[in-house]
């Protein structure tokens, strides 16, 4: 895999926006406790920060950057509507409980800072890809979270019953929420140093061989 390629998958491994940036945690903590809510909130960040990525990219960029930033949350913000009303009927229970989560989404990371910093810097085609990866490593790290709290916190996947003999009611508030995203941060950093230094140690072997 060539440097270009990793740059831009880095979004689901190398560069979470949750696990690594700390970009978008609110939600993920506060809401994430079962997979209903989870999907929903996939849904909502996907569809909302790919749009309104995509439609910002056609703004000029020799306007001064506090105006770009204000059309850019407008642009966030008009594309929040539709989706919104498309939750309802999709996600009708999920909505009230995610609750004032959903409308902050319109205004994440990716679409105000990320938009300037990173994506904008690229030519189109490897901002969508980039772009892809960075929703997709938010939205495996909500899934994996609605998941697991869900199973654990109520003994239910999807609310269907599961046989627990265990269950941890903390997971279903938000400093359960905190502490299982903290040592899911965690987890996913001694990973990837654990295979940085796999790969350092390879480089450093095939250097030595080749002297």
């Amino acid at each position: 895999m060539n440097e270009r390629r990793k740059i831009l998958m880095s979004g689901i491994l190398g560069e979470n926006i949750v696990l690594s940036e700390l970009m978008v945690i609110s939600p993920v903590i506060v809401c994430g406790d079962t997979l209903k809510n989870a999907t929903a909130l996939i849904y909502a960040f996907s569809t909302i920060t790919f749009l309104a990525v995509l439609i910002s990219s056609f703004v000029p960029q020799k306007l001064p950057y506090t105006v770009k930033v204000i059309i850019y949350a407008l642009i966030a913000a008009t594309v929040y509507i539709p989706v919104k009303f498309a939750s309802k009927q999709l996600y009708p229970e999920s909505i009230s409980r995610i609750g004032i989560y959903f409308p902050l989404l319109a205004v994440n990371s990716l679409i105000v800072f990320q938009t300037e910093a990173k994506f904008f810097r690229m030519t189109k085609r490897d901002m969508i890809v980039s772009l892809i990866f960075c929703i997709l490593g938010f939205d495996i790290v909500m899934l994996i979270t609605g998941f697991l709290r869900e199973l654990f916190a109520y003994g239910t996947i999807n609310n269907h019953i599961v046989d627990m003999n265990t269950l941890t009611d903390g997971l279903s508030k938000t400093f359960g929420g905190f502490i299982f995203l903290g040592l899911m941060c965690g987890t996913y950093r001694f990973i990837r140093n654990t295979i940085q230094i796999g790969k350092n140690e390879v480089r450093s072997d095939t250097d030595v061989s080749y002297k």
